[in-house]
This record gives C-alpha cells, sequence and structure tokens, in this order.
C-alpha cells in the first residue's frame, strides 16, 4: 500500500484535535463521521503490506518449485521477451513507487523524525512494491499469461481506495485550517495517480488476455492468411502517445496534405474487429432454455461483456472526471477571501491557482478519454448488433417475413436505424450515475458554503426530476410509434425503388410517391410530438439551476442566514457546473428512451423463429440421392390446406427428373421443400450430397461476372473455361466492356434476363454439387439457347449428377428419366415420358397444349457499352460549402427564423449574467461588512430575472424545434420528389443502397440531430463570449491571453478539419454498401442458404463493418485529438488568467466581480472544446444534408402534364404508331443504338418484333414509352408527337407487361388497381379474364387478400397473370407484351394468347415474345439489326421468302422441335 509518514511532534498531533473537535462540532462538516483518527492509518497500510509481501514469498516459492520440475520448458521460456508496452509501463511504475518510499522513509528516519509506525510503515512499502516489480518481472517473461494475477488486482484497487481516502483527508484537515506538510500531499496525489494507472493497465491487460484466449485456436484453424497481425498506429502507441491522442497525428496531417482516400485510413485493431467481437458476444449471450429466446436484458449483458473492458475505462475515467469538476467551487470561497485580503500562508494564492490548475487539467485528460473509450464501445457493440442482426437475417425462413411481421425494410432499419443509435448511446450511457454524483457532491458543497439553506436545494432539484416524468413517458411512447412508422416508410420505400421501372412504364411513380409521403406524414406527426415534448422537457431542465439557486437562496433569506460574495460564488459555480449535465438530460432521457425502443425490436427479431433444420434429413451415402415420403409442406402454418400435400417420391443417383404442371400447382414449393425451405407438417425428406439451386427469378449479386460464377470458391480456370462454354456466356462476355471482370449493377441491371440466368446456371455448375435444383432456367432464354443449354449442362456437364428441373417447355420432358406432373400441389402422374402420356387428362392437356415455338434471341441489354455501369459513389472533396448552409437554413421559412432564436439566446446571457452579477454585486464579500439591500430584495429581484431568462429558454426552445421540423419535413419531401421525377437511367446507375442509406440514416441526421446541434453552437459561442465579457471586465489584461488562444483553436480547428471531413465523408459512403449488401442478401438467401454460403456471406458483412468502424473510429480519434489540445489551451489560458488576478496588487480587482469572472470561467476550457468540436461535428452531420441535396439536383425527366398540349381523354383512339427517323443514343458521349429507324405500325394490328441480343428491341420500347428519350426523328401515336405530350398523359394511356412480374405489398384490390379507378366488379371481370378468379375466390379475404413483399406469397406465374389483369382493367389502345409469356405454362400461354385475341383485337399490340404461338399469328413481324429494320412484313409473306431471316429462324427452331419429338416417340 502506499504510504503516508506521520507528521513531526506538531503535526502528529492532528489526529487529536480531530478527535477533540468531532464532540464539539457536529455540524462543522458532514464528513467528519467518516475520518478515523489519521495515526491509524499507516498501521492498516502496514498489516496489508504485510500481508501481500507473504502471498507474494509463498507463491515465488512455489513457482520455483514448478520450475525446478520442468526445468527444459522453464529455459524455454526465459528467452520470452516483453512485448507489451504496458507490462513494462506496470514493472516501471511499481519499481518507481519503490524508489520513492525508499527515499519518504529515509526523509522521516533522518529530517522529519517520524513515529516508528510510520517509519516501519515506509520501509514494507518499498520493500512490497520492489518484490511486486520482481514478481511482475518473472511473470511477463517466464510464461505467456495475459491475465494478472487476481489477488494482485483486487490489492491494486484497495490500493487506489485507501489513497483517495488519505486525499480526502489531507483536504479535510486543510479546511479545517490544521497543518498538513507538502510532503504528505505529494505522497497521497502519488498514490492516487499511479493507483488510477495501475488499475487503467490492468483492465487494458485483462481484457487483451481474455480476447486472445478466445480468439487464439480459430485463427490458428484457418487456411487463408489473416491480416490480423497487422499492427495499428494506435496499438502500437507509447504510454504519452496515447495519453495525448498523437497517434492520430500522421492522419491528421496527410488530411492537410492531400484529400484523404478510404487506403490511408489504418485498420482497426484486431481485438477491435467484427469477427473477434461478434465471437465473443455469442460465447456471452445466454439463450432461454436452450430456446433461441432472447430478453433485453440478456441481450444488453452480452453487449457489456463483449466490451467491456472500454465501459470500464470509460467509466473510470468519467469518475474521476466528475470529481476533478468541484474541486475548484470547493475552494472558491477560500479564493474569494484571499482576494479579499486573507491570508493564512505564504503564498496561498499561488497555491490556490496551481490546484485550480491542475484540477482542470486532470479534467481535461480524463474526460477526453472518457468520450473516447465510450465511443470505442459503441462501435463495438454496433458492429457485434450488424453481424448478429444479418445472422438472424440468414436463417429466417421466407414466409417468416410475412408470417411474423418482418419484411427486408424493416430489417435493413434495424441495421441502419437501431444499430447506429446504440453507437450513440455510448456518449450518453453514464449520464445518470454522473448526475447522481453530481447532484450528492453539489449538495455537500452547498452544505459547507450555505449550511441547512442548501437543504431546500435538494426537494427543489427532486421536484423538477418529477416534473419531466410525464414528459419521459411520452418521450417513450412517442419514441416506439416513431421508429414504427419509419419501419413502415423505408419498407414502402425500399419496394417501390425496387420495381421503379414497372413504376414508371406505368405511370404510377407519382401515385406510389403519395403514398410514401402519407406514410411520412404519419412518421412527421410523431415526430413533431417528439421534438416538442423535447423542447418541453428542455425548457423545465435548463431553468433548473435559477429554480434551485433561487430556493437555495431564498432559504438562506428566511433562515436568516448570512449571505456572503464567496459562498454565493461557490454555489453559482456548482450550479454552473450542474448546468451541463442537466441541458444533456432531456438528450440523455431520449436517449435511453430510442436505446430501450431499439433494444426491444432487435430482441424481438432475435427471437423469430429460425429456418427449421429437421424439415431435411441429410444423409452421408446412400443410393438415394433424394427421398420424400408423404410429405407435407405449408408456407402458411394458419392454413386449413397444405401447399404441398401427399407427396411421396424417390430419386437415384444421378437421375434427371422433370417437374412440370401448369401455374399455381406447386412446382417451385417442391424444390423449396427439398431444400428445407417450406415449412414441414408431416412426412420425411431425406438428401444425400451437397445441393445446388437455379432460382426462376435470377438473384445476382452486384460485383464482377467473375464473382458471381465463382461465388466464393477458388479460381480453377480450366473448369471456369468449361463452364463458360456450356452456358453459351463467352459470346456474351465479349460484347461486355471489361469481359468477366465486368461489374454488374444491382439486380443485374446491365445484362438480360437471359443472361443473368445463364449466369446463375454456372454458378451452380461451377460449385460441382451432387444435386443440381432448376426452376424452369430455360423460360429466359430462346430456343436455340434453351436447347444448347439443355444438351450442354443437363445431357452433358450434369450427365452423371442428379438433377430435379422444373420446366414449361414440353420439349424438354422425353429425355427425363422421371416425370413428375403436378396439380393443386399433389403429385398427380410420375414415370416416364411414353409410360404417363396416356395413363392420365393432366400431362395430356400440357403436351396437347405445347406447339412449335419459337423465340427470339434474348432481350437485348440496352445499356451503353464503354465503361463500368456502377461507378464508385459521388462524395464531394473540400470543406461543406456556405451554399448548403445557406440551403439547408432557406428550408424553414426563407430562414427569417433564425436571427430571432439567436437574438432570444442573446437575451438570456445577459439576464443570466445580470442575475449572477446582482448576486455578487449586492452581497457582501466577508460577516463584518452589511449588506446594503435586503434579503427580500435581493432575492425578489433574482428571481425575476431567473423568471426572464426562463421564458428565453421555452421561447429559443420552441423555436428551434419548430425550425428543425420544418426543415426536415421540407428537406425530405424535396428528395423524395427529385429521386421519383428521376430518369430510369439514374436508377440504372444507382444502387439501392446508396438511396435508402439518404432515406434512413441521413434522414434520421435531419429529424432528430442537426437542430439541436445548431442551437447548442449558438448557446455555447454566446456564452463564450458572455465569460470573456465577464473576465475582460474585471482584468483587461486577460485579453492579451485570450488572443493567441483563441488564434491558436482556430488554427487547430482548421489543421484538424480537413482530415475529419474526409474521414466523415467516407464513412458516410460506406455505409452504402453495408445497406446494399445486407438488403441484395435478403432478396437471396434462398440461393445462400442453398449454396451452404451463409458463413462467408457472414465474413463479408464482417468486413464491410470493420471498414466502417475504422472510418468512424479514426473520425473520434481525431475529434479526441482536437478537443484534448483546444481544452490544454483554454485550461493553460484560466491558469494564467488566475496568475493575473492573484498577482494584482490589492485593491485593484474586486473580489467578488473576480470570483464571479472565475466561476465563469471554470467551463471556458469545456466550452471552448466544445463549440469548436460542435463546430467540426455539425460540419460532419451537415455531410447528411449534402448528400440529400446532391439528390435534390439530379436532373428530371420531362413534365409529366403539359396543359397546353394534353391530349384528349379518348387518345388514343385508334392507335396507329408511326416511327420517322428514329435515332436513339444513351448519352451525348456514346454510340447510336437505333439508326434512323422508320416504320408504322397500323392501328389495331399485332405486330411482333424479333432480333438478336443487342439489335435494339427493348431500346425500342423503352422510346415508345419515353423511358429513354430519342436523340433524334419522332414516333407519333395517332398523329400526336409523344415529345410535345407529358410523361403521364402518354404512359398512362399505353399498357405493358413486362418480363420480370411485379406485384406490390398490399391487396389484390390495390395490386390490380393501385390508382382506385375500377369497380369491384370490373375487377372481378378482369381476374376472372386472367384465369385468376377462381384461385382468389378460394381466399378468405377475396379482393383483400393480403399480397406480401414482392408477392412472394404468389407464385412466378401468378403474378404474370396479376400483370395480365392491370392490362385489362386499363383496357388501352396500344398493349406491349416484353416477354410477358416466359414464367407460365405452354397450356397458361395459350389462354393468355387467347384472352388477348379477344380483349384487344381492334388493339395495336406489340410483342417481343420466346414462343412462336406469340409471334407467328401476328399481322406483322418486325426484325431489327444493329439498330436497323431488316425485315418489316407479314409472317405469312416473310415466311414464303425462304431466304429471308425470319423464315430461316423459324426453319431453325422446327428442325430442333422436330428432331426431340421424332426422338422420343
Amino acid at each position: 500500500m502506499s504510504q503516508w509518514p506521520m507528521k513531526t511532534s506538531v503535526q502528529s498531533q492532528r489526529g487529536i484535535i480531530l478527535v477533540n473537535s468531532l464532540p464539539h462540532s457536529p455540524m462543522e462538516n458532514p464528513l467528519d463521521f467518516l475520518l478515523i483518527q489519521p495515526m491509524y492509518l499507516p498501521l492498516l497500510s502496514f498489516f496489508l503490506n504485510l500481508v501481500l509481501l507473504l502471498i507474494l514469498f509463498g507463491s515465488w516459492v512455489y513457482n520455483k518449485k514448478v520450475a525446478c520440475e520442468n526445468s527444459d520448458d522453464f529455459m524455454a521460456k526465459r528467452s520470452t521477451k516483453m512485448s507489451s508496452t504496458f507490462s513494462k509501463l506496470v514493472v516501471m511504475c511499481c519499481v518507481s513507487l519503490s524508489v520513492f518510499y525508499s527515499v519518504l522513509s529515509l526523509l522521516s528516519c533522518v529530517r522529519w523524525h517520524s513515529n516508528v509506525w510510520t517509519l516501519f510503515d515506509l520501509l514494507l512499502a518499498a520493500l512490497t512494491w520492489g518484490a511486486i516489480s520482481m514478481y511482475l518481472r518473472g511473470l511477463y517473461t517466464d510464461s505467456h499469461e495475459q491475465k494478472l494475477p487476481y489477488l494482485l488486482r483486487v490489492w491494486w484497487v484497495l490500493y487506489v481506495l485507501l489513497s483517495c481516502y488519505r486525499l480526502v483527508v489531507d483536504f479535510v484537515l486543510y479546511k479545517k485550517q490544521e497543518l498538513v506538510s507538502v510532503h504528505i500531499v505529494v505522497s497521497d496525489l502519488v498514490g492516487v495517480c499511479a493507483g488510477l494507472l495501475l488499475c487503467c493497465s490492468c483492465l487494458w491487460k485483462q481484457g487483451e488476455g481474455e480476447r486472445n484466449n478466445l480468439l487464439e485456436e480459430p485463427l490458428l484453424i484457418e487456411n487463408e492468411v489473416c491480416d490480423d497481425e497487422v499492427t495499428t498506429p494506435f496499438s502500437k502507441a507509447g504510454f504519452l502517445s496515447l495519453v495525448s491522442f498523437s497517434w492520430m497525428s500522421p492522419l491528421v496531417t496527410l488530411g492537410n496534405e492531400k484529400i484523404i482516400d478510404s487506403k490511408d485510413v489504418p485498420q482497426v485493431d484486431s481485438s477491435d474487429r467484427a469477427e473477434n467481437l461478434f465471437r465473443v458476444f455469442r460465447s456471452k449471450l445466454e439463450w432461454d432454455d436452450g430456446e433461441r429466446r432472447i430478453t433485453t436484458f440478456k441481450l444488453v449483458k452480452a453487449l457489456f461483456l463483449s466490451v467491456w473492458r472500454d465501459i470500464l475505462l470509460s467509466f473510470l475515467f468519467a469518475f474521476v472526471s466528475t470529481m476533478s469538476c468541484y474541486v475548484a467551487p470547493y475552494l472558491m470561497d477560500s479564493f474569494v477571501q484571499y482576494l479579499n485580503g486573507e491570508r493564512q500562508y505564504k503564498h496561498q494564492g499561488y497555491v490556490l491557482v496551481t490546484t485550480f490548475f491542475v484540477a482542470k487539467l486532470v479534467e481535461c485528460q480524463t474526460r477526453r478519454h472518457w468520450y473516447f473509450r465510450g465511443g470505442k464501445a459503441g462501435l463495438g457493440m454496433k458492429a457485434v448488433l450488424v453481424s448478429m442482426i444479418y445472422e438472424k437475417g440468414l436463417t429466417l425462413p421466407c414466409h417468416s417475413k410475412q408470417g411474423q411481421g418482418q419484411t427486408s425494410g424493416e430489417i435493413i432499419n434495424l441495421m441502419a436505424v437501431d444499430a447506429d443509435r446504440l453507437d450513440a448511446f455510448t456518449w450518453f450511457m453514464h449520464d445518470p450515475w454522473i448526475l447522481v454524483l453530481q447532484v450528492s457532491l453539489a449538495l455537500w458543497i452547498l452544505y459547507n458554503s450555505l449550511g441547512l439553506g442548501s437543504v431546500a436545494a435538494f426537494p427543489a432539484f427532486i421536484l423538477v426530476m418529477l416534473a419531466n416524468y410525464p414528459f419521459a413517458k411520452l418521450e417513450d411512447k412517442f419514441q416506439s410509434n416513431l421508429m414504427k412508422s419509419k419501419d413502415n416508410r423505408m419498407k414502402k420505400t425500399s419496394e417501390v425503388l425496387l420495381n421503379m421501372r414497372i413504376l414508371k412504364l406505368q405511370g404510377w411513380e407519382m401515385k406510389f410517391l403519395s403514398k410514401i409521403l402519407d406514410l411520412r406524414h404519419v412518421e412527421a406527426g410523431w415526430l413533431k410530438k417528439f421534438v416538442y415534448n423535447s423542447a418541453a422537457m428542455s425548457s423545465v431542465l435548463l431553468t433548473a439551476p435559477s429554480f434551485i439557486s433561487a430556493t437555495a437562496f431564498g432559504a438562506c433569506v428566511l433562515l436568516k442566514i448570512p449571505l456572503e460574495s464567496g459562498k454565493i460564488l461557490a454555489a453559482l459555480a456548482i450550479f454552473q457546473i450542474l448546468q451541463s449535465p442537466i441541458y444533456k438530460l432531456p438528450e440523455t432521457i431520449s436517449m435511453f428512451v430510442q436505446v430501450k425502443v431499439s433494444l426491444g425490436r432487435i430482441a424481438s427479431f432475435l427471437c423469430l423463429d429460425d429456418l427449421r433444420n429437421d424439415v431435411v434429413e441429410r444423409l452421408t451415402y446412400s443410393e438415394m440421392a433424394l427421398e420424400v415420403r408423404n410429405g407435407s409442406f405449408s408456407w402458411d402454418d394458419s392454413s386449413s390446406i397444405p401447399t404441398l400435400r401427399d407427396v411421396s417420391f424417390e430419386v437415384s443417383q444421378g437421375m434427371n427428373v422433370a417437374v412440370c404442371g401448369t401455374v399455381g400447382s406447386g412446382k417451385s414449393s417442391l424444390l423449396s421443400s427439398i431444400l428445407g425451405e417450406v415449412p414441414k407438417i408431416s412426412g420425411t425428406v431425406k438428401v444425400c450430397g451437397r445441393k445446388a439451386y437455379v432460382a426462376q427469378s435470377p438473384w445476382i449479386q452486384s460485383g464482377k461476372v467473375e464473382d458471381n460464377i465463382l461465388f466464393g470458391k477458388p479460381m480453377e480456370r480450366e473448369w471456369y473455361e468449361r463452364v463458360l462454354e456450356a452456358c453459351c456466356l463467352n459470346k456474351d462476355l465479349e460484347l461486355l466492356p471489361f469481359h468477366d471482370q465486368t461489374v454488374i449493377g444491382e439486380r443485374g441491371i446491365n445484362l438480360s434476363g437471359g443472361q443473368k440466368q445463364r449466369i446463375q446456371i454456372a454458378r451452380a455448375l461451377y460449385q460441382n454439387a451432387d444435386i443440381y435444383l432448376f426452376d424452369d432456367p430455360f423460360s429466359a432464354v430462346d430456343a436455340h439457347t434453351g436447347s444448347h443449354l439443355f444438351k450442354e449442362v443437363i445431357l452433358g456437364i450434369l450427365k452423371d449428377k442428379t438433377v430435379i428441373y422444373v420446366t414449361h417447355q414440353v420439349e424438354f420432358l422425353p429425355e427425363a428419366d422421371l416425370i413428375l406432373v403436378m396439380k393443386e400441389g399433389k403429385i398427380t402422374q410420375a414415370g416416364r415420358y411414353n409410360e404417363i402420356l396416356d395413363s392420365g387428362t393432366d400431362f395430356m392437356e400440357l403436351v396437347g397444349a405445347h406447339t412449335d415455338a419459337l423465340a427470339t434471341l434474348e432481350k437485348d441489354s440496352g445499356k451503353p457499352r464503354g465503361g463500368q455501369l456502377v461507378q464508385q459513389e459521388e462524395r464531394e472533396k473540400g470543406k461543406v460549402g456556405f451554399i448548403v448552409y445557406k440551403k439547408y437554413m432557406a428550408l424553414a421559412y426563407g430562414g427569417a427564423v433564425i436571427p430571432i432564436i439567436l437574438l432570444v439566446q442573446i437575451l438570456f446571457q445577459v439576464l443570466d449574467i445580470g442575475s449572477n452579477y446582482w448576486m455578487t454585486w449586492v452581497t457582501p464579500v466577508s460577516k463584518d461588512v452589511e449588506p446594503w439591500v435586503s434579503g427580500f430584495t435581493l432575492i425578489l429581484v433574482y428571481v425575476v430575472l431567473a423568471i426572464a431568462s426562463s421564458l428565453c429558454i421555452l421561447v429559443r426552445t420552441l423555436l428551434v424545434s419548430m425550425t428543425g421540423f420544418k426543415m426536415a419535413t421540407e428537406l425530405f419531401t424535396q428528395m423524395h420528389l427529385r429521386v421519383f421525377r428521376a430518369s430510369m437511367s439514374f436508377f440504372d446507375v444507382t444502387p439501392m443502397g446508396r438511396i435508402l442509406n439518404r432515406a434512413s440514416t441521413d434522414q434520421s441526421v435531419v429529424d432528430l440531430s442537426l437542430p439541436g446541434q445548431f442551437a447548442y453552437v449558438a448557446v455555447v459561442a454566446i456564452n463564450i463570449l458572455g465569460i470573456m465579457g465577464v473576465m475582460i471586465h474585471v482584468a483587461w489584461q486577460v485579453l492579451i491571453i485570450f488572443i493567441p488562444v483563441v488564434a491558436a483553436s482556430s488554427w487547430y480547428r482548421q489543421y484538424y478539419i480537413s482530415a475529419a471531413r474526409e474521414l466523415a465523408r467516407l464513412a458516410g459512403i460506406s455505409r452504402s454498401p453495408l445497406v446494399h449488401h445486407f438488403s441484395e442478401t435478403l432478396s437471396g438467401v434462398t440461393t445462400i442458404r442453398s449454396f451452404d454460403q451463409e458463413p462467408r456471406f457472414l465474413s463479408d458483412i464482417m468486413k464491410l463493418s470493420d471498414c466502417l468502424s475504422r472510418l468512424t473510429f479514426h473520425s473520434t480519434g481525431a475529434t479526441e485529438w482536437l478537443c484534448f489540445r483546444l481544452e490544454l489551451l483554454a485550461t493553460i489560458a484560466f491558469a494564467l488568467s488566475l496568475v493575473i488576478v492573484v498577482s494584482a496588487p490589492d485593491g485593484t480587482v474586486n473580489p467578488s466581480f473576480a470570483g464571479l469572472a472565475i466561476t465563469y470561467a471554470l467551463n471556458l476550457n469545456n466550452l471552448q472544446s466544445n463549440l469548436v468540436w460542435t463546430l467540426c461535428e455539425l460540419e460532419n452531420k451537415m455531410i447528411s444534408v449534402e448528400r440529400m441535396l446532391q439528390y435534390i439536383d439530379i436532373p428530371s425527366e420531362p413534365s409529366l402534364v403539359i396543359e397546353s398540349t394534353r391530349p384528349e381523354k379518348s387518345w388514343p383512339s385508334h392507335g396507329e404508331i408511326t416511327i420517322s427517323n428514329l435515332q436513339v443514343r444513351y448519352g451525348p458521349h456514346l454510340p447510336m443504338v437505333l439508326h434512323g429507324l422508320t416504320c408504322t405500325f397500323p392501328g389495331g394490328l399485332k405486330t411482333g418484333i424479333v432480333g438478336r441480343t443487342g439489335c435494339g428491341k427493348s431500346t425500342l420500347i423503352q422510346t415508345l414509352f419515353r423511358i429513354v428519350e430519342p436523340t433524334a426523328g419522332e414516333i407519333r401515336i395517332d398523329g400526336i408527337d409523344i415529345l410535345t405530350i407529358g410523361l403521364h398523359d402518354l404512359r398512362s394511356r399505353l399498357s405493358i407487361i413486362p418480363q420480370d412480374p411485379t406485384m406490390f405489398e398490399g391487396t389484390v384490390r390495390s395490386n390490380l388497381d393501385p390508382l382506385e379507378e375500377y369497380s369491384d366488379d370490373q375487377i372481378w371481370e378482369a381476374l376472372d379474364k386472367c384465369q385468376l378468379g377462381v384461385e382468389v375466390r378460394k381466399k378468405e379475404l377475396k379482393l383483400d387478400s393480403p399480397v406480401s413483399e414482392n408477392g412472394q406469397n404468389w407464385s412466378v406465374g401468378q403474378r404474370q397473370l396479376v400483370c395480365l389483369g392491370r392490362v385489362l382493367l386499363k383496357s388501352s389502345k396500344v398493349l406491349v407484351l416484353d416477354e410477358a409469356t416466359a414464367s407460365v405454362d405452354t397450356a397458361t400461354d395459350n389462354l393468355i394468347q387467347e384472352t388477348l385475341r379477344q380483349h384487344f383485337a381492334d388493339c395495336t399490340v406489340i410483342t417481343i415474345a420466346h414462343r412462336i404461338s406469340s409471334v407467328i399469328d401476328s399481322d406483322m413481324v418486325l426484325l431489327l439489326d444493329q439498330g436497323l429494320i431488316k425485315e418489316h412484313d407479314s409472317p405469312a409473306r416473310l415466311l414464303e421468302d425462304k431466304s429471308s431471316s425470319f423464315s430461316k429462324l423459324v426453319a431453325e427452331y422446327t428442325t430442333s422441335s422436330e428432331s426431340k419429338f421424332s426422338s422420343s416417340c
């Protein structure tokens, strides 16, 4: 233990004096009853040191014995060197303490003549610390032990507590004006500092040891080279570098030399990476009864244990920082009395100044590390939660999203908003207990200053807290509803962005924008209540210091306790310190409420049912590749009719199994049940071997073509080339600008449907699995390519594999070893082609419906060549421009409210200073002087000024809330309007994650953070100006100090902001890939699970999370680097100002006013650093506004409606389309896609458009709907140039059935009639016409039957029929079919064609299709080749000409089809 030598003969009497004085003055000090006689403290210390020394000796003997028994191993370990900086630091600290106490013991014996117990205590302490240093040296060099012994850690904590206690004794004796020797104070202070350092080192070493032990074995198993060994500037920093944040200096300097890029930012330390933190978190997480049930408490507990070291360090720093804040108020009365001429000893003034300076220095240092460690803990918790939410998303069954109430948008919100909120929470997590500690210290000091009058302050404080209770309850309610409404908005936004192309083609984008704005209106209602409630709570709490001080001073007047300026200033200093935590209290309460809601939402999400693992039984070896016995499966657990029932079949190894049936018969569900995706009701499913799956709707990742095919497997060039050849991808890759290194846009936007499908097939082939499941993979490709794929893939590469394929092409059925015919969820027939051909009607219907079909070559991509489609996200360079601030301010009432807010705050500051000035002016400095105003007048004036300042606070908070709400609402509306009005090319090149990031994270910043930060900047800036005015009034010489300090602070800010701004921008940009990857994964989770790729995708999200963490971590480090230096400058300026005041000749400085100036200046360092930090943070937050303004400035499409040229309501009445010299390119510097087309589509006739990839088919259709604007030429419909009318008038009069069928979350009614223009009878009629009427009538809610996100509870074929129902309702004169029947069986295709012939007989129908039945009966055929019209005539005439390209295409398919059927018969 640390030692404190007893005093000399005179000093040693202080114990007697203390004991004797206690009974006589029990009320002199409320802490006297806690003090034991100081003469007993050396005895306690001696005993503790002796016990530890004996234990260390016993441990040394035991270790020596063990070492001798294992001498070889012992000698090997002796060669190990200490590698840890903190290990060396701890040993050096112990050696220094041993030397220190040795010197003290020598001086106590020779000079101070201390008593024998003190001498023995010091000698034993020196011996103990020397033994500890030798023991630690041996511990670090003789073993790989990471943790310090538990007993030693406990002993250090006791050492700190006893040292702090001794220091308190010294202060109390000093206040009682008893003699305290300087060497005693120094000894106690050294004990406290050394003890805190050792405890910090102990926590540091303990945390490293736990993580290294947890991570050691898994890292050794990894085959790949891991970069965990990379040394980061933070991890290799020395003690002084860590203390001063100098490890950030190189990055800050680099930011001044160049624009920082992501590669310039160092990695995070290995122990802080998401993978390692997540492993710790999972090991600490406790599930209820072995089930996946977790409570919010257990989630919090596991999060704490994951980052406990940083949280405890921040706790320790917060405690020391809080304690050091109250040193100055405690000594304020003594300082005022000193200025009044009462000198207790020589150089008392300089001792007081030194004490003030040291206290502020400790406060500055500990506060910065408190914030830094808290921020570091927050990043760790956020990384853990993101990983946990993502992992949960990978395990959720597909039906869970609708069945358990979770959609992709809501899940993304959990990651983007809720997890992010926990990161911000760490700045507030210590505030509750700190407030309690501060109030306790404040009441104690107030009792010393005001006596019983201070007792009134406590109930006043309690009253203020109680007044806020109803506001806090409302805050909880409003926050919960706000998050729910935000979830609903994000869910709808995500769905709309995903299907923006169909919305624009149908002219529905403004209707869906209005739906999002309606959802925002609901959200804004809760937001408005939330911010106004926060304003009311802020008003109450910000007036609390004035209310409490008025209560305390009023009580003193009533109790006739004399008020002196020194005591009043001490009280005011306390209230000044309390003002900051009380000011933060509304935000703290709000943050606690928000985090409570967020953690509850995350815990609820984690409790959702996982995909059941017992659906499929995995066999290691079996002759059967697949066996299903009496299987019943249902997507909806509550449905009385299972999706699949009585399913039984066996598949031997190497068999080809075909699955066919009509739309909605359960084909895709059968494959999903084999994958284990459909909940099993009964029966067994046994699978032997690895699976590969090709979905009906292609799922393509954003990234290179090569990465999509490899899908996590290493490159095997020979196998890779063989797969490309089998999938007909070589020619396609040659057309791409960077071959297989071309980056694919979101959802494969720069690929055709056929290309996406073939890349999917290539991905499955490259995995070289045992069982292949194909869900109608040939529907998106033309007949020739389909035949090639079937031959090269099914019958070629996979000839020895087990293949199960769903198909609507009857020509592929004869090759199957087993055909399963499905109807209404049951297998109605099973066997080989010839066996079942005559055995039932279901299969006969399918075969009978098959006619010779020809598909044109798949749809051209219609995207510009020559560069990567998806570019890096745009970010501004340099500082956030003034124009951004100007635009933001102008959003609310043209910025007219801003000056009013500033004037109200200035008035408040004047009133606040005036009230305190009044109290110090009229109260006497000492008891000997009579006050010149009565106590009633004193309190009355003070209360009036306090009430006036409170009104100013109320007005200011309400104005800030009103203005911030208006700005957020306007910014949201303007951004969404411009995004929805953007051209389709914007969505083609912009990943959805970038837009969602702005709509969620950036919008949350604008909603909740920015208004408060702007207000705080104004408050602090005006406060600082007020403080400087008061100090200059007292001693104008301080201006000489403030000028260079302000200049240095400005220079530091300018030096820092370049790096900080770019770090904030990079962090903002790095969020988008995280959100995008999240969204992309959720849409393709079935494919990911089918390939057992969950671990790789979890690893990918962790890497993206680490990227965000390292940028945010270094951004936080840069902030603390700045704040530490600014607070140091302010502390030095404060100390020099005190020196000026103390050094002034007697009588030149008014003691009361000087005390008032010092009272205000106590917060100067904190205010100055907060101002600069908030300015920098504000600029960083303004990047959110800057990013949203980027989207407000994106180019818009032409006008939706042009009133002067609006066509009649009956237009188009005939449907004739005339194209003249049509030239189209996708950009001013890109080549032409259509080269001067001139043709006419006669009204009322059916025209089929055919052509090979890249010929311009899709471009022509996009130009017709003005998705792409023509470069030259014109298109006229019934004589009206479509370029002269509004887009809405054009698109609403045309109809289209797209290739990718789209349904929106809602009901059947809202999907058929989103604009709410038709009656129920009309909707039922349309459903009957499109063959869905019977299916919908079976459902309980009929037209109100729910449709889940993206229509997942409907089959792809049913979704296509819904699209047909839409055009039947619309009854347009012009109809475009863009490969509209690719996802339906031949029989259903025939029904659709018959429906079109009946109901669109007098309409102009333009068809792009793969089936010959869709084109061969057309009135006209248009064949395009390289953007030119090659042939345009009736099919009959073109077939007569055997040399025509169309005739060759028909002959090509006919030959292929006939050969297949002839071989099967």
